[in-house]
Formats: structure tokens, sequence, C-alpha cells
């Protein structure tokens, strides 16, 4: 994502940051998967040679020759799986702390882990001799290891577990041997075949790993893109876009549209200084704001000392004009609470009413702006207006008096009020 700004470098420093961060600790996720895959494939296996040896001890002395003793297995699984957790916890605080594992201890590791089925396969070969020992399972548990090497997304540390593996596989059946001495070229072959596993899990390991950078790289450009034009506009109208593209089209909606305006604030703010005005300015934004976001409504527009709120636009929401005017009074209250707390007490001014408006992305093909038009937005600024008339701080029309019912019990009639821009006066209303 390029960002044609002056400091345009940064951005892009900043987005590649967020973006290895990102990585990093779906890397370590990934690798902590495997690791439990390891933990629990481990401790099942023990537990049925364990069991198969207490239900059926003469069917495993005679595939093991009368040398098994499980005593020599457990001896290889319990401290491979004490270092799997130790490996676990480790990953576990590098994740924590959002770093990520020295590339030099993912390879340590990798040649530990691989080097486990040797240790079994001595003990195999000890027990039953070479030629049983080689040609039984423990050589088979090397495919485990190299499979789940895939979600370490890293071509070369899965080629070279695939290595670890074929190498000592090799080692082990030229040094264990029987006379006549063992075919080279039968046990490389073997080998081969191991090595190219690694190779092909190293492969798809990196697809995988490439369709999580990609995943990954959209996701922080959306939330960065996302972080960036929230500040703007609200995150609902963020979602939306991002969603449905520049080209959504507008749309009828029944929406119950407020106007908030702070009384008196341009007097007060020519005796402070221009940061104390955009500090309590701010400060009370934030309030009211976030009591928006409480009850569903978002923030269309700011309008220097005021702004416009929209419920039900542009996501669909239940009963508009009760969350309107439950936040409106909310507002109230948290407004007189700040008044308390500061010295320079602020007025606020409510308009709420309700009604068909035409809402979605206006303006020029390159640059666009989600709003609301209609009859509807500018009765409700007419609204709002009314407030120095009758020095009250809440009003609301007719509609949704008559959309609240019960709930407004409390309103008090104003009686039909002229409304400027209308030919005939309108029913408005107060609430507390």
């Amino acid at each position: 994502m390029v960002l044609l700004t002056p400091w345009g470098g940064r951005k892009r420093e900043a987005v590649s940051s967020d973006f290895d961060a990102a990585l990093t600790q779906e890397i370590l996720r990934t690798e902590l998967i495997r690791i439990k895959a390891l933990i629990g494939t481990a401790a099942l296996l023990g537990a049925i040679l364990w069991t198969v040896y207490l239900v059926a001890p003469e069917a495993v002395g005679r595939v093991w020759m009368g040398h098994l003793k499980p005593v020599y297995l457990y001896s290889i699984l319990v401290p491979f799986i004490l270092f799997e957790l130790w490996v676990h916890a480790v990953i576990s605080r590098h994740l924590a702390l959002n770093r990520d594992l020295p590339v030099f201890r993912r390879y340590l590791g990798a040649l530990i882990e691989t080097s486990l089925p040797t240790l079994a396969l001595a003990l195999h070969i000890n027990a039953m001799g070479p030629v049983q020992a080689l040609g039984f399972v423990v050589p088979m548990t090397y495919f485990i290891f190299i499979i789940l090497s895939t979600l370490r997304l890293d071509f070369w540390l899965s080629t070279f577990t695939g290595f670890v593996a074929a190498c000592e596989l090799l080692a082990m059946a030229m040094f264990y041997h029987p006379d006549p001495p063992p075919d080279l070229f039968y046990n490389a072959a073997r080998s081969l075949i191991i090595l190219v596993c690694g190779v092909l899990a190293g492969a798809v390991g990196h697809q995988l790993r490439r369709q999580f950078e990609a995943s990954i790289k959209a996701a922080t450009a959306r939330d960065r893109i996302t972080n960036l034009f929230g500040q703007h506009v609200s995150p609902q109208v963020v979602e939306r876009l991002m969603a449905e593209g520049t080209s959504t089209e507008s749309d009828i909606r029944r929406v119950a549209v407020m106007f908030v305006d702070f009384r008196s604030f341009t007097a007060g703010a020519r005796e402070r200084s221009p940061q104390e005005v955009v500090d309590r300015l701010d400060g009370a934004f934030a309030v009211l704001v976030d009591i928006l976001d409480r009850h569903g409504g978002i923030v269309n527009k700011f309008l220097g000392d005021g702004f416009l709120a929209l419920f039900g636009a542009p996501l669909e929401a239940p009963d508009p004009a009760h969350r309107a005017v439950a936040a409106a009074r909310e507002m109230l209250e948290a407004n007189a609470r700040v008044n308390k707390a500061t010295a320079w007490p602020l007025r606020i001014g409510i308009g709420v009413h309700i009604g068909e408006v035409v809402a979605g992305s206006i303006g020029s093909p390159r640059r666009k702006e989600y709003t609301v038009i209609g009859d509807t937005v500018n009765f409700a600024a007419r609204i709002e207006a009314l407030n120095k008339d009758f020095n009250s701080q809440f009003l609301i029309s007719q509609a949704v008096r008559d959309a609240l019912g019960e709930e407004a019990k409390d309103a008090v009639a104003l009686g039909e009020v002229p409304i400027r821009g209308y030919d005939r006066p309108m029913a408005v209303w107060q609430l507390g």
C-alpha cells in the first residue's frame, strides 16, 4: 500500500512493520499447533504401546523377538514430550512478547526432534536386530516429523528435517549391519525418498506461507484503512464502503436524524486559546460519541461545534427513534456531569426527527462522501435550532413522539410552531 504523502516512506515502513509482526504471530501460532500435534502423537503411541503390552504380551514378545522392555521406549518418549513442552513454553513466551524465534534455535530444535526417532531406532536394533528393526515401524516415524514440519511454514526447515532424517537413517543402516555389508545404493534410495518428502513438505509449507502473507497483507491494509478512515467518518460507514466498494448505490431508508449543537460555544471560545478550545471540544465529543456508539448511532459528520448523527443508516437498526431518544437523554446527563467538573460548562441543544432519507455515497467520481439527504434531515436541523427560542435542550418532532408511544409520557407539547422554510407550523415536543 502506497500513501502519496511527504511521509510516504515512513508510512510504508509502518505497514511493513505491522505486516511482519502479524506474520510472525501467525507462524508462531502454527508452530504451537505443530508442537501440540507432536506431543499428542507421542502420548497416543505410548498409550497404545503400553495397552498392547498389557493385553497381549506374547504377541509383543513375538514381534520384538522377546526383547521388548517398555522402559526403553519410554526413555525416549518421556524426554521427547518434556522437550516439546519446554519448546511450547518458549514459543508461547515469544508470542506474548511479539518476538520471533532466532533462526538457529529453529534449526537446532528440528535437529533434536528428528534425532529422537534415530535413538529409538538404535534401541530397536539392539532388541530386534538390524534387519528386523530397519524394516519395522520406527523408520516410518520420520514421516510424522516431515509432515508436521509443513506447519513451520518454512521451505528450508522442512527440507532440513527431511535431510536430517535421510542422513541419520542411512547412517544407521550402514553402521548397524549384519554380514555381509549392506548395499549402499539400496539404503540410499530409501533415504532419498525421505529427503524428497522433506522437500515436498517444504514446498507445501512455502505455499501455505504465501497464502498467510496474502491474507495478512489484506487484513493489515484493511485495518490501517479502517483506523485512518474511521477517524474521519464512522467505523460503520467504513465497514460498509469496504464491503460494497465505492459504487455503493443510494437507497431509501427510514432513519432517525439527530442534530447536536453546543450553545454559545463561539462566545466562550473567544476568551480562550485555540488549544483550550480544541481540547474542550474534543473532550465533549468523546463523551457524546461514546454514548452514540452504545446506542447504535453513528456520527455522519461533525459541524464545527456540533454534529449530525444517524440511527438506521448505513446499517439497519431496529427502533431508531427509541435509540435516538435514549442516546439523547444519556448525552444530557453525561454533559451535566462533565459541566460540574470543568471550568467551561457547555449547554447542549439536541433535535431529533425520523423519516425517510436518501442514503449513500454522494460526490464526484474521484471523491465521495457517505451522507443522507432529504426533508427529514432539514427538518431535524430546524428542530434543533428551535432550542434557542424555547431555551430548551432537547426537542423532538411529532413523528418521533408517535414512534415512542408510551415511552414519551414526559414529553411536553409546545404546540404548532412556525418552522423556517416550511409553509405551515409543525408540532414540536420537548423532552427532558
